[in-house]
């Protein structure tokens, strides 16, 4: 297996900055808006855009974070003794337009998993949702509003994203497998 960085800590801030301006362009400024963001990475990269948001509009929009652990169709799958975090809204969703936010954008499923936990809170007017990466392969009919980057992937590979607030570092990587690699050398690639 290699890493191959896709995504640099440049331009993980300026895509931050383009979802931020196109989250305020869509909802017609920030009344009524609050920010969700998925645990882990999917809260930091929420934490951004709000503060973004905020600088751009001298407020303070809610922020809150999800934690889907329960919600998992896969969670016997995912380990035997899953890691909980918290969830912490401590606002009231309802009526509002929320922007759901997630590091990677797979198969849906996580959103899946997030549209439940998120509406266990209350109902929103609308749920957007904002993913730094789309790396395609959806199993169920779900895509993002705001994508910083679509970065097409087969399904061997794994995108790892880094951030600061967790990793020491901002980055995108993709971790490619053997068999991926081979077939680029018998291409000529």
């Amino acid at each position: 297996m290699s890493l191959k960085q896709v995504f640099t800590k440049e331009e993980i801030e300026r895509s931050i900055t383009r979802i931020s301006h196109e989250i305020i362009e869509n909802n017609k400024g920030v009344k009524g808006l609050a920010i969700v963001g998925i645990r882990t990475r999917g809260y930091v990269l929420a934490e951004r855009i709000a503060k973004v948001i905020n600088n751009l509009y001298g407020t303070k929009l809610d922020v809150g974070a999800l934690d889907i652990t329960f919600y998992r169709d896969d969670l016997s799958l995912v380990a035997e003794q899953p890691v909980i975090h918290n969830t912490e809204i401590d606002f009231d969703i309802e009526n509002k337009n929320i922007v759901l936010v997630d590091d990677v954008l797979y198969t849906g499923r996580t959103i899946r998993c997030a549209l439940d936990a998120l509406i266990d809170f209350g109902r929103p007017r609308t749920i957007q949702l904002a993913v730094l990466v789309d790396r395609g392969h959806r199993e169920l009919p779900i895509r993002a509003d705001y994508v910083g980057k679509n970065l097409p992937t087969s399904q061997k590979e794994l995108v790892q994203v880094k951030l600061q607030e967790i990793d020491n570092e901002d980055s995108v990587m993709i971790e490619e497998s053997q068999d991926d690699k081979e077939k680029d050398s018998k291409m000529g690639s």
